[in-house]
Parts: structure tokens; C-alpha cells; sequence
């Protein structure tokens, strides 16, 4: 692993104010907030930290561009039309958009060229396409009528969305908004609000009116809660936390709006004897050390066949050994740092309760260096399900593995946790694949695979992980309502 950090190459800081109404314009209380560089600890940039004077201005911008400014009445065509271009328009900027989501994320940015860019512009291209195809149904009534369904935007959006894949949160979060006809308030996760804040210029250039897309950067409590609590916003999409999402939806009960929710997820990753190892290996290390393990859908818990164990666990050992570390900049790092000191601070303070609770920690377990928020890849073996390492979301590099011997026990297992969003199964034999993918309570089922992503493929999860589904056509439901007509025709 490496031992140092060489100095960052800062891609251009443009924007940093509230985009709103079509302006860059400084917070209503002249604050601003820090976003850090996770690697080195220092400043990157003031910006501005919105509230709820902002938000309201920013939900006046957004409710004066539906009703009276062109969004409302521009042919779902055009719409579309001006998608695409902001998806073309980060193509060409592509390697300045990665540079600044890995300063202010700490990613690598080999994996936000190679994942998460081109999930984007993909994305905002797959919405586009839809754009024209919203359409509502005639129906057959009794009587001398025409029924028929009108299918109209739900109105203005607020969008609540996270630090870990910022630029990739804002497409999922714009792309059906826009292509429905709703005009957008986005709050961002103050510890990223860099490359969405970018994005805002981008659509502009792009041709989307004024007021469609407001930007309102600032810290949940403040500038969240007044998107929430706004009577102006019609609907709420928020990514993150679940304990955050049962206050939204608390808070939205006020003035009844529409609430979704992609939530955590305590992922179970199962691997029979019978799998590829390699492939299954090197699947697991993806599925959890993508992104420093900072993934809502991350297999933290591997269950293993006792039968191939031992191999399993030694193969990730030495895959964990020769992972490096370092810059995030530099194209060859494979892990850069957490996202902040208060996420690093709770994976340590995890990693000490594993070893505490009496699991075996195989690999990693440190800090690594002393400057940044970078920790070993980590990987616990003789874990029990009862603890906290294997119930708790870490949302860090810290893997479980638990070892099974029993077919018939595995389901049980596998959804005995209060999250549902994603689990995986590696195995030669296919109808046991299905059985298990038929039967574990989550919203995306990988086999022989993880974390393949596609923007027409619905993303959600059960339990506490979620309500509604991102992507795929049924993310357009979160942003559309169904209005009936009925016509006397005699």
C-alpha cells in the first residue's frame, strides 16, 4: 500500500453560491460553510450555506418556471431535446467533472471515469428518450362517455441526495424529474456540493429555462428541512439515511406531499461451494470496496460455504494486500480516502467494536497514514450474526464473512436484517440461484455478479431500505400524477 500522498492537481472551482432563478447568487444570510479535500484535510472552497430564505426563493424560481416560464408549455419533444444536450455537454467536460468529484469526494478517479461519468450521461440520455413517451390510457366506461387518463407532473420536486456518488445522484434524481415536466429544488449533501453545483451551469448552458433547476447547497437541519417543509414543494426525493427519512416523512406529513426513499442497505452476499471462486472473490471485494465501501447497497455481510471457507477468506487477504492506496487523483489508486472525519471516526469506532465482540480481523483494521481520512480495506472473519459488524450499516471498507454449512438455513439468514435493498448469489447451479433470488427480501437480486447497474433497470429496496424505485421506467411514476377525464357524449 502506499505511504503517501502526492500533492492534489485541483480542477477549476467555478461555482460555489445558490444557483437560483438562473443566478449564482451568495446565501440570504451571507454564510458560508467549508467543503474539505478528504485526502489532505484542507479547505477546497467556501460555499455558499443556504437556508430557508433560499429555499423559498429557490421554490418561487421553480413554482414562476412551471406555471408561467416555457418549461410548462415546451412540447415533451423539445424537453427531451435539452436533456440530451446537458448529457452531451458533460461528456465534453468529462475529465474536469471527474478531477472535481474525486477532490471533493476523495473517490478514485479512475472509478469516477470508469463508473460513475458514464452512468450519468447515460442516465440523462436514457430520460431524454422518455421524455416524449409519458402518455396517459382511454377507457371503456359504461355510458355514453370518453374516459380517458392524463398523466401530468407532479409539480415542484425537492431532491435530498447524498455524498457518496454525487454527480450519479443528481442524474438519477433529475433525469426523471425533468423528462416528467417537474422543475427541481436540489438540495446537496454539504460534504459534495461541488460537482452538482457544476451540473447546474451545465444545464443552463444547455437551453433548460431559468428556475427549472435550483441548486440551494447547506446542511440538512437548516437548508433541508425547509425543502421538506415547504408548502410550495410538491413532492420529496430523498437519498441517505433511514433515520433521516422517517423525520422527512414525519415533516412531509404536514402538507402531504409525495415522498420516495433510497435508503441503506445491510447487504447479504451468498457464495456456494459450487461458485467460480475467483470470480466470486473478486466480485465480493467489488461489491464492498467500491467506492472506500460507501455504498448504500454494499455486500458487508459474505456468507460462505464452509466447504470452500478458508480458500475464500485467503484469497480476499491477499486481494486486500496489494490494494493501493493514496492520491485519488492518481490514476493508479484503487482507494482513496472517507468522505469526512465524522464518517471515518464511525468506521474506526466500528472496526474496534468487531474486535471487541470477538470477531477475527484478518486484514486491515488501521488508519492508513497520518494525513486524509484513509482506512484499511477491512475484512473480519468468524463473524456471528448477532453482532454489530454484521447488523449495523458501516458504509465503510469493512467486510464480514460468515460461514454457513446449511442450504436450508441461508434465507433465513440472509433477510434476518431490517434492510432490504440488494443482495447476490454466486453459484454453477441455476435453479438454486432463482430459488434464492425468489426468496431474499430485497430490491435487486445480483447472480454471479455485483453491482451491475443499468439506467432502465428499477433500483429500490424493501423494509427499511427504501420506498418507490430510482431508474427504469417505474422512476417516472415518482414525479408524475394520474388525472381521469370524463366527457359526456350525448
Amino acid at each position: 500500500m502506499a505511504t503517501t500522498i502526492e500533492p492534489i492537481r485541483k480542477p477549476k472551482i467555478q461555482q460555489t453560491e445558490c444557483f437560483i432563478g438562473g443566478k449564482w447568487i451568495p446565501a440570504a444570510s451571507g454564510k458560508t460553510f467549508a467543503t474539505i479535500n478528504p485526502a489532505t484535510e484542507e479547505v477546497i472552497a467556501q460555499v455558499a450555506e443556504g437556508d430557508a430564505a433560499d429555499v423559498d426563493l429557490a421554490v418561487q424560481a421553480a413554482r414562476n418556471a412551471l406555471e408561467n416560464g416555457p418549461w410548462g408549455t415546451m412540447d415533451a419533444r423539445d424537453r427531451g431535446a435539452l436533456i440530451h444536450k446537458l448529457a452531451d455537454l458533460l461528456t465534453e467536460e468529462f475529465d474536469e467533472l471527474a478531477a472535481l468529484e474525486s477532490l471533493d469526494n476523495g473517490k478514485p478517479i479512475s472509478e469516477a471515469k470508469a463508473a460513475d461519468l458514464p452512468l450519468v450521461i447515460d442516465c440523462l440520455h436514457y430520460y431524454a428518450g422518455w421524455a416524449d413517451k409519458i402518455h396517459g390510457k382511454t377507457i371503456p366506461v359504461r355510458g355514453p362517455y370518453f374516459t380517458y387518463t392524463r398523466r401530468e407532473p407532479v409539480g415542484v420536486a425537492g431532491q435530498i441526495i447524498p455524498w457518496n456518488f454525487p454527480m450519479l445522484m443528481v442524474a438519477w434524481k433529475w433525469g426523471p424529474a425533468l423528462a416528467a415536466g417537474c422543475t427541481i429544488v436540489m438540495k446537496p449533501a454539504e460534504q459534495t456540493p461541488l460537482t452538482c453545483l457544476r451540473m447546474a451551469r451545465l444545464a443552463q448552458k444547455a437551453g433548460i429555462p431559468d428556475g427549472v433547476i435550483n441548486v440551494v447547497p447547506g446542511y440538512g437541519p437548516t437548508a433541508g428541512a425547509a425543502v421538506v417543509a415547504h408548502p410550495g414543494v410538491d413532492k420529496i426525493a430523498f437519498t441517505g439515511e433511514h433515520r433521516t427519512a422517517q423525520i422527512i416523512m414525519r415533516e412531509a406529513a404536514e402538507t402531504m406531499k409525495r415522498c420516495t426513499f433510497e435508503l441503506g442497505g445491510k447487504s447479504p452476499n451468498i457464495v456456494f461451494a459450487d461458485a467460480d471462486l475467483d470470480a466470486a472473490v473478486a466480485g465480493a471485494h467489488l461489491g464492498l470496496y467500491l467506492n472506500q465501501g460507501q455504498c448504500c447497497c454494499a455486500g458487508s455481510r459474505v456468507f460462505v460455504e464452509g466447504k470452500i471457507h478458508d480458500k475464500f477468506v485467503q484469497k480476499l487477504v491477499d486481494m486486500n494486500s496489494g490494494r493501493k492506496l493514496g492520491n485519488p487523483l492518481d490514476p493508479e489508486t484503487q482507494q482513496g480516502p472517507q468522505v469526512d472525519k465524522a464518517q471515518f471516526d464511525k468506521i474506526m469506532h466500528y472496526i474496534e467494536l468487531g474486535k471487541k465482540e470477538g470477531a477475527k480481523c484478518v486484514s486491515g483494521g488501521k488508519r492508513h497514514g497520518t494525513k486524509g481520512y484513509f482506512i484499511e480495506p477491512t475484512l473480519f472473519d468468524g463473524v456471528k450474526d448477532h453482532m454489530s459488524i454484521a447488523n449495523d450499516e458501516i458504509f465503510g471498507p469493512v467486510m464480514s464473512v460468515l460461514r454457513f454449512d446449511d442450504v436450508d438455513e441461508i434465507v433465513d439468514r440472509a433477510n434476518n436484517t431490517m434492510y432490504g435493498l440488494a443482495a447476490a448469489v454466486w453459484t454453477r447451479d441455476i435453479g438454486k440461484a432463482h430459488h434464492i433470488a425468489a426468496k431474499v427480501k430485497a430490491g435487486t437480486v445480483w447472480i454471479n455478479c455485483y453491482d451491475v447497474f443499468d439506467a432502465a433497470a428499477p433500483f429500490g429496496g424493501f423494509k427499511m431500505s427504501g420506498m418507490g424505485r430510482e431508474l427504469g421506467e417505474k422512476a417516472l411514476d415518482n414525479y408524475l400524477e394520474e388525472k381521469t377525464v370524463t366527457v359526456a357524449m350525448s
